[in-house]
């Protein structure tokens, strides 16, 4: 398990949790190099975004 910290600027994290609202599995499959590595890339982003709303950053 990694245990990631950032330090974001409000403007930032709030950029970052629209970003991972918006962004789908097509968007992920575009960049990756293959159909696991885009469900993994997704989870991850998950995550990340779920961590976000936790902070109170989670837009409608």
């Amino acid at each position: 398990m990694t245990i990631i910290e950032v330090e974001l600027p409000d403007d930032l994290a709030i950029a970052l949790a629209e970003f991972l609202k918006r962004v789908g599995y097509d968007d992920y499959r575009t960049l990756a190099v293959d159909q696991q590595q885009a469900y993994e890339m997704r989870d991850a982003g998950e995550k990340v975004r779920a961590a976000l709303a936790d902070k109170g950053y989670a837009p409608r």
